[in-house]
């Protein structure tokens, strides 16, 4: 019975009573939830061990901050302090922008069904040219194109879009309204459309 009384609401009174014990109680509570999102931002570029130290700290300035009885529920609250703390360490160090183009192409794909073009890109390099859809030089053209015609919101919810996150998510991390989120994306998916069709028709 004191077991289900101790919940993230109850723990948090609990250290801001005093009981500094409990931060280390709440931290090893959550520390799979970072190990989580951790391996999902690690697709965009960043080391691992960097982006759970990362989170950890996400972690405890959700603990610091949560304000009980006027925030969301604490998984809630910490859940977005943890992504966004990841997000912001991918997006200082630079890493972000030098996730690989086949990550925006299979988005592509899956939003048009072409299942062809990313094996296309990702052909190894000593084959055919003619069998190759963009060779390294067209890749880097492209990438180069990506960063220029999408504006950073529009280039921060497709990185999210590619690791599985929803409008309503990326919202969140973005500190965005979900539609204003919805409609970046809805913009970089038409422009990297345009971007990717033109690179195959100028081959």
């Amino acid at each position: 019975m004191q077991q289900k009384q101790d919940t993230d609401d109850a723990l948090i009174l609990r250290l801001r009573d005093g009981e500094e014990s409990i931060t280390d109680v709440i931290m090893n509570k959550y520390k799979d939830v970072v190990r989580y999102k951790a391996a999902s931002m690690y697709l965009l570029g960043a080391d691992r061990e960097d982006l759970i130290q990362e989170g950890m700290i996400g972690l405890f300035k959700a603990i610091r901050d949560y304000d009980v009885g006027r925030d969301a529920s604490f998984a809630t609250f910490a859940d977005l302090c943890i992504s966004r703390q990841m997000y912001s360490a991918v997006e200082a160090s630079g890493r972000k922008k030098h996730a690989p183009l086949n990550s925006y192409v299979s988005l592509y794909d899956q939003e048009n069904g072409e299942e062809d073009m990313v094996g296309d890109i990702a052909a190894p390099q000593d084959q055919d040219p003619e069998a190759v859809f963009l060779d390294q030089e067209r890749q880097q053209e492209l990438e180069k194109m990506i960063e220029r015609e999408l504006s950073p919101l529009e280039k921060q919810v497709l990185d999210l879009a590619i690791i599985g996150m929803t409008s309503a998510e990326a919202a969140r991390i973005l500190n965005r309204s979900e539609k204003s989120a919805d409609n970046a994306l809805q913009r970089a998916r038409g422009k990297l459309r345009q971007l990717i069709e033109a690179s195959r028709t100028s081959e």
